[in-house]
């Protein structure tokens, strides 16, 4: 395929390297003729961002902070004066303490739980929000999940409930800001090798688990999670709205592992 998203402009937010979620999405709308803005946050994610975002023909990188209304602010403004208007907006930003990431759920603290409910799913709201007001002809906006939102998995914990709270929103975005024209979905991998699923305690496990069990024996690949986001920004996602699109291989259609596994 070539040229599905010629013409459409947007914003990826979340890329932390060339094995990060956000830039497999990055990288299959670019190659469908997108031009792209990047977010970071910092220096050190910047040095990162920036060689790759030259890769596909992409100067423009703003540094946010997306629990500051100030840099919120300061980056849809920048995106304003560029372009005028955006056609989507990739949202791939999560986070929870680590250490709380490889015990229990209960001995979650008040104050993880609070970050982790900010960064992971309030931004999505505050992203919609702002770019809502750059979306006059309609527009697509994604985010990241993850099965662990409506399943327990090990050592998930106060992310599965982050997860499941950005589900939710999801569905009431989109009944929002439908009549503008303007689609919400999520896309959930399964477990994938990044810097972000690296941090929750047993990932090796649960990465040999699911490839083991899930009917097609394998994990999702960034490529295939890009197109999938590249098919919910372009014009064939036109109707689809509100919905968790699964890229799995099929493992959550699972009740138990497979025969030879058990």
């Amino acid at each position: 395929m070539a040229d599905l998203m010629k013409g459409k402009r947007g914003l990826v937010m979340g890329v932390a390297n060339e094995r990060s979620i956000a830039w497999g999405i990055a990288s299959a709308l670019a190659a469908e003729g997108a031009e792209l803005a990047f977010s970071y946050q910092g220096d050190a994610f910047g040095k990162r961002v920036e060689p790759l975002a030259a890769s596909v023909g992409s100067d423009f990188l703003v540094d946010v902070d997306v629990t500051n209304p100030a840099s919120m602010d300061a980056a849809f403004a920048a995106l304003k004066d560029r372009w005028g208007t955006i056609d989507f907006v990739v949202h791939a930003i999560a986070f929870a303490d680590k250490a709380e990431l490889a015990g229990r759920f209960k001995d979650t603290a008040r104050e993880n739980f609070k970050v982790a409910l900010d960064i992971s799913c309030y931004s999505f709201i505050d992203v919609a929000n702002r770019a809502a007001d750059l979306m006059p002809d309609g527009g697509s906006l994604i985010t990241l999940t993850y099965g662990g939102s409506n399943r327990v998995t090990p050592f998930y914990n106060v992310m599965g409930v982050a997860k499941a709270a950005l589900e939710a929103s999801v569905r009431y975005l989109a009944n929002d800001l439908g009549p503008q024209g303007i689609r919400v979905n999520a896309v959930s991998p399964g477990p994938m090798k990044t810097l972000a699923g690296a941090a929750i305690g047993g990932a090796r496990k649960t990465f040999r688990h699911t490839e083991a069990n899930a009917p097609m024996r394998q994990n999702a690949t960034l490529e295939a999670v890009g197109g999938t986001a590249a098919w919910l920004c372009s014009d064939y996602g036109n109707c689809t709205t509100g919905e968790i699109v699964t890229v799995d291989c099929g493992y959550h259609v699972l009740g138990m592992p497979q025969s030879e596994n058990i």
